[in-house]
């Protein structure tokens, strides 16, 4: 029986997904994003209307990533030395509490220094949960369980991004923050089930099941566990799906830092409705694509994928027509969604199950730093082409990698052959 059979027949048996440890993972790691989604389009609106304009809004999200892309090359050496529990722990609070400083006091230095910290924060809680659940999933099901592990954390993405928005327009700012530090603190107690340590290495059953990690880790050859905290990156096979992350999450920083932005004056909860419609299909894709990807293999799913995120970005060229701003979110949405977790399962299939940690810290880098620089970017472009054409030059950026797309595609082929 090749891989592929052997990972299909144990993607059916019956191993549990919703282990307590992977439970208590989740519901942590959506407190946590509850957190960060909640300000993430809210945050911009209060730079922006504070007179900072749509430079401004930019640098809000931009600030975040930076502090977010800063942080997350030492948060193995932080699990290594301190534990899951104390590590998350940390990364929660410092998602939620400085929020409630801007309630108290306002300035646009104070909210830049606010989203530093939150950043940190960001940095610890993805990195440390995107490891623990590849790390937590049963023999043969890692991309499902990352699948799994991706729909959770897209509930908040669902509810905070159209909330904060709408609840910022009800109640005010303010009421806002402290909602955000509120949700963290309700995420604590999960902490204390989590692992204190690492989870066991490749089971013998896990090896047997064809498990990319487990043959890594047994075998060596190219799946040989590099050096250094970024010591994924040198890995040839992770730079195709780390550069298409990067473009995808490009755009994603633009759409949920700049759209609210222009549709104002548009029609009424326009705004809201989309950012609900883009995060309501992206975890639902993540998870298909997670589903699929254990039966047939994830690279089937890049090309696709890449392009539903550029159509749906450039639909957003018509942002006079709601049916179009609609369409181009549900298109956008379910790339978006696949492009995560292809990229994801793709990268930890080329690694050894101890290089799990490093892979988690470059695909969460290649996250982070495409929304900064698609928030900045985009920001600095804007005041001189304005909001369709920047959308137009965005889509563009993400033609490109197509081609990427395409020969990463024919290297797994090569591989598998």
């Amino acid at each position: 029986m090749n891989a592929r059979a052997a990972r299909t027949a144990a993607a059916t048996g019956t191993s549990r997904l919703l282990t307590r440890p992977m439970l208590l993972l989740l519901v942590a790691s959506v407190g946590g994003m509850g957190s960060f989604y909640l300000l993430l389009s809210v945050l911009p609106l209060y730079a922006a209307t504070a007179g900072g304009g749509g430079v401004g809004a930019g640098l809000t999200t931009g600030a975040m990533m930076l502090a977010t892309v800063l942080a997350e090359p030492a948060v193995p050496w932080f699990l290594a030395r301190f534990g899951h529990r104390a590590v998350v722990g940390a990364g929660l609070l410092l998602l939620g509490l400085p929020s409630a400083v801007l309630s108290l006091w306002s300035s646009f230095p104070l909210t830049l220094g606010v989203c530093l910290a939150r950043g940190v924060g960001l940095g610890i809680v993805v990195v440390a949960g995107t490891a623990l659940a590849a790390e937590l999933a049963p023999p043969g099901r890692r991309s499902e369980n990352l699948g799994l592990y991706g729909v959770s954390l897209g509930v908040p993405s669902v509810l905070g991004l159209p909330a904060g928005v709408w609840l910022s327009d009800r109640l005010g700012f303010e009421q806002v923050f402290l909602l955000t530090a509120a949700l963290t603190l309700l995420a604590l107690p999960a902490v204390a089930g989590l692992p204190a340590r690492r989870a066991t290495r490749a089971t013998q059953a896990e090896r047997l099941s064809g498990d990319p990690g487990g043959r890594n880790e047994e075998l060596g050859g190219r799946g040989e566990d590099p050096v250094g905290p970024l010591g994924a990156a040198v890995n040839r096979s992770l730079v195709r799906p780390t550069l298409i992350l990067g473009a995808a999450t490009f755009a994603s920083g633009v759409l949920v830092t700049f759209l609210p932005l222009a549709l104002l004056g548009g029609p009424s909860h326009l705004a809201v409705v989309a950012l609900l419609v883009q995060a309501s299909v992206a975890p639902l894709a993540r998870w298909g694509a997670g589903w699929w990807g254990d039966r047939h293999g994830s690279s089937s799913l890049l090309l696709p994928a890449v392009l539903a995120v550029a159509l749906g970005t450039a639909g957003l060229v018509r942002l006079e027509s709601p049916v179009m701003v609609i369409v181009s979110m549900v298109l956008f949405g379910a790339g978006f969604g696949a492009v995560q977790n292809v990229t994801l399962a793709t990268m930890f299939e080329r690694v050894p199950r101890s290089g799990f940690g490093r892979v988690s810290v470059v695909w969460n880098l290649a996250f982070d730093a495409g929304m900064g620089l698609g928030a900045v970017g985009f920001g600095l472009l804007i005041d001189r082409t304005g909001y369709p054409w920047g959308f137009a030059v965005t889509a563009v950026l993400l033609l490109a990698v197509l081609g990427p797309a395409w020969h990463d595609r024919r290297y797994v082929r090569a591989e598998t052959a």
